[in-house]
């Protein structure tokens, strides 16, 4: 008996050795394994099919800043805004497929994207709900048209003042001028040259003078009213369903001047902007999202290395945008331009506590960094919170050495005087060819030049900061959002009459939220398919182990035992 202990002690050891190597080194990697062939993208795999059509849709809500006193603004007050919302959207997005590489790596795409309103997520809002909102058509127009003229005239004066700095006589007449200077015999030439540069500095100052820009103000100004439907202010009374999808009609039966700025708009080719059958234009902020995208993109696949699935490679065809600057001597690509990760409908698999990852939008024409922050738990499935961090839009210009972001296209607006926007604020103009400033909703953690303009708002972080729970195995989201707020500045332009008493302000039009909640059927696949697997790997790792052992030591308890006992003498 004593040696069967032994026997069955051994056997017990060995199975705690096999539980120990299954549970902490087989099992992990047959789980790496089966989790890197789940997530590659391949011609007719499941993953495939989840990649084509989401297995659920995003949830899409929308937040309105309604304008309470609009005639005390077109007198020079503080805007007060109310929110209201949200208005719920069910965003449901196919892909189609163009095609996939030799390889397999890549594949292209191009993305379908329609909205459904959620009147039971909505309640008590419906999109029949009232409000009073920035005219952004009308005042993007405004201020577009006025920096255009302005770059017009300034191109002029910089091309004047260039061509005269290069005349050879002109460089002798300034340096013999300055020689002479204060000296008496000559102080009547040096006059005479002065009294020269001053008519010259007043031919470069023609953008501020000339009667042919106020002529075209003029002309402006008087067909405002045939152009934006008799604007009485810079607010527009409107309903959800038009400002958001249907769009806001304006350019009805132009004619003379005002059918040539209409035909004007018309041709710029703004997104937000269409032509309706009966020929007048309609602005709306969503319309041109809800359909078969523009963009092509070409992603990862996973195939060869898994970390890199959904990964962009390309969208249009070229690995970076071409819409903020390139401040290199040499051309390169500026942080500001490069594409990097996903588009934020998954992540790659195996996160790491610390870690952080990049998701790409192309509503906001940049990449954005995300950075881990705890460990959560959502319906009872692990994973990890990422969160946007200060580099963002709070840590923009020279000294964050990310000035490609200043694109400095605004005039006469509250900036700094390198031309970059305060703390919180980033300048879309580039991206949406209008002059959109983009913050955080509620304009959370913009700086005090800013907020201090604007009654109504209420920042939190917990209801505006961009968050994604992802589990951290398989790299898909479980819950979070991008949340964004779109603004505009509000301010006086020159000879407009409808502007001349508003005060410069930055005005906030709305804030949305796109994100997904792993909906209860999701869970409980994803628990199946996943977390039951996981923990019936673990029962058998931890009962392996613990069993082996508790057999080995209590057949080693009784070998002990047996030895420790005195010997019987043998009977005779």
């Amino acid at each position: 008996m004593v040696q069967w202990s032994l026997i069955i002690g051994a056997l017990g050891a060995l199975v705690a050795v096999l539980g120990a190597y299954c549970g902490w080194f087989l099992f992990p990697t047959m789980v790496h394994k089966k989790v890197e062939q789940s997530v590659i993208i391949a011609d007719g795999s499941e993953q495939y099919k989840r990649f084509v059509n989401l297995p659920q849709p995003l949830v899409f809500k929308v937040f309105i800043f309604n304008v309470t006193n609009p005639d005390m603004v077109q007198r020079g007050a503080i805007p007060i805004v109310k929110e209201i919302g949200p208005y719920v959207y069910k965003q449901y997005r196919r892909k189609k497929v163009k095609h996939f590489s030799r390889d397999g790596s890549k594949i292209s795409y191009v993305q379908n994207v329609h909205f459904d309103f959620d009147a039971d997520a909505s309640a008590p809002y419906t999109q029949n709900d009232r409000i009073v909102a920035l005219n952004m058509h009308m005042n993007a127009f405004l201020q577009v048209f006025e920096r255009e003229i302005t770059d017009i005239f300034q191109g002029f004066a910089n091309r004047l003042n260039s061509r005269l700095n290069r005349t050879p006589g002109v460089r002798i007449l300034k340096r013999l001028m300055e020689r002479i200077r204060g000296k008496p015999p000559f102080s009547w030439a040096y006059g005479i040259f002065v009294n020269i540069i001053e008519d010259v500095k007043s031919v470069l100052q023609i953008s501020e003078n000339d009667p042919g820009l106020a002529l075209l103000l003029v002309h402006l100004n008087a067909n405002l009213k045939a152009v934006f439907n008799d604007p009485r202010s810079m607010f527009v009374h409107t309903s959800v369903r038009e400002y958001l999808f249907d769009g806001v009609r304006f350019c009805i039966n132009p004619q003379g001047i005002a059918k040539a700025i209409c035909n004007q708009i018309k041709e710029s080719g703004s997104k937000t902007i269409r032509e309706l059958s009966d020929g007048s234009l309609a602005f709306s902020f969503f319309s041109h999202k809800n359909g078969t995208g523009r963009e092509v993109y070409e992603v990862h696949t996973g195939k060869g290395d898994a970390m890199k699935v959904l990964e962009i490679q390309k969208l249009d065809d070229s690995h970076n945008l071409q819409v903020w600057l390139n401040t290199s001597a040499e051309g390169d690509t500026s942080v500001c331009n490069q594409i990097n990760g996903t588009d934020a409908s998954s992540y790659p698999p195996f996160r790491q506590r610390g870690d952080s990852m990049y998701i790409f939008s192309a509503d906001i024409c940049r990449s954005v960094q995300l950075f881990y922050q705890s460990d959560i738990q959502y319906q009872g499935i692990p994973g990890f919170r990422y969160s946007i961090g200060e580099n963002f839009i709070n840590d923009i210009g020279p000294e964050h050495d990310n000035e490609c972001f200043c694109v400095d296209k605004l005039t006469n607006v509250i900036k700094r005087k390198n031309g970059c926007l305060y703390a919180g604020a980033l300048d879309l103009t580039n991206c949406l060819d209008a002059p959109v400033i983009l913050t955080l909703p509620h304009m959370l953690g913009a700086s005090n030049e800013y907020t201090k303009m604007i009654r109504g708002l209420k920042p939190d972080a917990k209801k505006h900061q961009t968050f994604v729970d992802v589990q951290s195995l398989t790299g898909t989201p479980l819950q979070g959002g991008k949340r964004v707020q779109f603004n505009m500045f509000l301010k006086s332009i020159n000879r407009i009459t409808i502007t001349e008493n508003l005060t410069t302000v930055l005005m906030p039009a709305i804030w949305v939220e796109e994100g997904i909640e792993l909906n209860n059927e999701m869970v409980a696949f994803f628990k199946k398919k996943l977390l039951n697997t996981l923990k019936t790997l673990d029962i058998v790792h931890w009962a392996a182990l613990c069993g082996g052992v508790g057999v080995a030591a209590v057949c080693l308890l009784y070998f002990a035992m047996q030895r420790s006992r005195p010997q019987e003498a043998p009977v005779k």
